[in-house]
């Protein structure tokens, strides 16, 4: 009986399964709505990455922002009047839903925006 157990135990232990990183990712969207898509990222990436872009002045400017998985944080700010781009990057899961490239969001501010996303999706039909 002893012995069974033994096994039992050490079965548990090495079939733990290991969680990887998710983040949320879209590709040169105007609007940080359009990026709540939960993704796997894959066994080497480390971070979930936010690259924020605008484009134009004044009312004519274009905003566009892309999330997605990276094995490598490259801190990116520029500012050339006209054009603009900031890349972030964190490292647990689900940590890049803001918009927001230069405010790190506390995990209730992330848990309110997962909720009032899914009561939009429920609330639309969708």
């Amino acid at each position: 009986m002893k012995t069974f157990l033994f096994v039992l135990l050490a079965t548990f232990l090495c079939a733990a399964q290991v969680y990887s990183l998710q983040c949320f990712t879209c590709n040169d969207e105007p609007s940080n709505w359009n990026c709540i898509k939960i993704t796997d990222c894959a066994e080497n990436d480390k971070y979930c990455l936010t690259t924020f872009t605008k484009t134009g002045l004044g009312e004519k400017a274009e905003y566009r922002i892309t999330k997605t998985c990276s094995p490598e944080c490259p801190k990116t700010k520029w500012n050339l009047g006209i054009a603009a781009i900031s890349t972030s990057c964190c490292e647990h899961s689900l940590c890049n839903i803001s918009g927001a490239s230069s405010v790190k969001t506390s995990y209730t501010v992330m848990a309110t925006g997962i909720l009032a996303s899914l009561i939009y999706v429920l609330r639309s039909g969708l």
